[in-house]
């Protein structure tokens, strides 16, 4: 799997590494990185192409200036527009003159005019060791670049944007490609204003070192990729049966979504478990689009599960709650996704109940649903919050979302990074709960299953997205 980290992770390896690192050797490595995104971008010929150098006053500058000077041996015009002309850094700024480099402050009138003119533009305005807001005539600058048609290159992260949650509450730099030293920051995945994303480990690379006493750096969260959907899948072997591949069991649909029953059971089928039973009115329906499913009225007359999946179109009235006790009772791991976190949120005790008998619990609500079950956590925060959430809860949370956020009791957490707009949309959360729901079933550690499933469904959306087909139905086909 992939890691990504905070702010003061990645500080924690640069520390080890400049100790380990001839002095200059890090920024020299990261300029070189920069410089080279930069000129993947520039059509030919590069000579006579202008780029403009935001400059701020920490490291980040000091990469955007060496980048420069880089620039300037290809043949480029670099022109470097300083935030703070007293606090830049001095070596960069001496070779950017040496090699025929111009630098100016951000008050100077020209500014407009090289951002309007610009072919590319490096962001080294700020650091991770920023926080937004951008103050002034940093949010000026950003914003005079976002409204430029030139590339926009960002050093480390794009100025403006929280390293930690991605948040941007100000004006922000909207790169096409971060170059982002050492390794991942957990911001760049939350964030739409990172572009192409592109890690220089430059020698600090967080999973490879360690501390004097051999102390290795956590990540922040992991991201589950391709090569672990090929590794992590359950696979049949000649001794299984449909038993030992995994029992799901779904509870879901109702006269008024009967749709849902559908959707959910699909899910769950296409992850190919050993047996999908299913549990609810729309048992005809079921039957009839699936049918190698088992149905019948009841979870209490459903047979032996080995995971639940419960809440999907459901209904929250009275009815539908004595059915979703019946699935929180048991003592299987059970995924509660829609409706089901209505009905949780009203009567939390069926929850606590669950969480004091150590039962492996999934909640994966949307915004709404997770204010709803955590009124007081903040969802816009969402490593943090999701966090929270589990701990709290003592369940696993996944909160949907642009980038999906998961996290067990014991604090791991997990991002999911694919996916497309495609997937808002009815029914598509249905066919993740069966999935899910079905991956639980098999054995899998709880948490790796569902950021499985999430994956899977996210590359499902991608598909979706590039064929043009619209529904959630779109997203059953194309997980054949």
């Amino acid at each position: 799997m992939q890691q990504s980290y905070t702010a003061e992770q990645i500080r924690q390896a640069e520390r080890i590494a400049l100790a380990r690192t001839p002095e200059g050797a890090l920024m020299a490595r990261a300029a070189r990185a920069v410089a080279d995104a930069v000129l993947s971008r520039m059509p030919s010929p590069i000579p006579g192409r202008a780029a403009v150098l935001l400059v701020g006053p920490g490291n980040n500058g000091g990469d955007a200036l060496y980048a420069g000077a880089l620039l300037l041996g290809r043949g480029m015009q670099v022109t470097a527009i300083l935030a703070d002309p007293d606090r830049a850094h001095l070596p960069g700024m001496t070779l950017l003159r040496r090699r025929g480099g111009r630098a100016i402050a951000a008050g100077s009138p020209d500014v407009p005019r090289l951002i309007g003119r610009a072919d590319a533009i490096v962001d080294g305005l700020v650091g991770i060791g920023a926080r937004p807001p951008l103050r002034a005539p940093m949010d000026d600058l950003v914003r005079r670049a976002t409204d430029s048609p030139a590339w926009r290159i960002a050093v480390d992260l794009p100025s403006g944007i929280d390293p930690d949650d991605g948040r941007s509450p100000g004006a922000a730099f909207d790169a096409d490609i971060t170059v982002t030293m050492g390794g991942l920051k957990t911001g760049l995945l939350l964030s739409d204003l990172a572009g192409d994303v592109r890690v220089a480990t430059i020698g600090m690379d967080p999973a490879s070192l360690s501390d004097a006493s051999g102390r290795s750096i956590d990540c922040d969260a992991n991201i589950v990729t391709d090569d672990d959907v090929a590794a992590l899948m359950p696979q049949p072997g000649a001794q299984d049966d449909k038993f030992s591949l995994g029992v799901t069991g779904v509870l879901a649909g109702s006269v008024r979504y009967p749709g849902a029953a559908l959707l959910a059971v699909g899910g769950a089928v296409r992850m190919r478990p050993g047996l999908v039973r299913y549990a609810g009115p729309q048992a005809l329906a079921v039957v009839q689009r699936w049918p190698e499913a088992v149905v019948g009225a009841d979870p209490a007359s459903a047979g032996r599960v080995q995971a639940w999946v419960a809440g999907p179109g459901l209904g929250t009235d009275g009815a539908a709650l004595a059915p979703l006790r019946d699935v929180l009772d048991a003592d299987v791991p059970a995924l509660v996704d829609a409706d089901g976190l209505t009905l949780l949120a009203a009567a939390p005790s069926l929850l606590a109940r669950r969480t004091r008998r150590g039962a492996v619990t999934v909640l994966t609500p949307h915004a709404g649903e997770f204010a709803r079950l955590f009124p007081d956590l903040d969802p816009a925060d969402r490593p943090a919050s999701v966090r929270a959430a589990a701990a709290r809860s003592g369940a696993i949370v996944l909160l949907k979302g642009h980038r999906t956020v998961l996290a067990d009791p014991a604090g791991r957490t997990m991002i999911n990074t694919s996916g497309s707009p495609w997937l808002a949309t009815a029914g598509s959360g249905d066919v993740l709960a069966g999935m899910a729901g079905s991956l639980l079933a098999t054995g899998l550690d709880p948490l790796t299953a569902v950021a499985l499933a999430a994956h899977i469904h996210g590359r499902a959306g991608e598909r979706a997205a590039a064929a043009g087909r619209a529904g959630a139905s779109a997203l059953l086909d194309l997980l054949r």
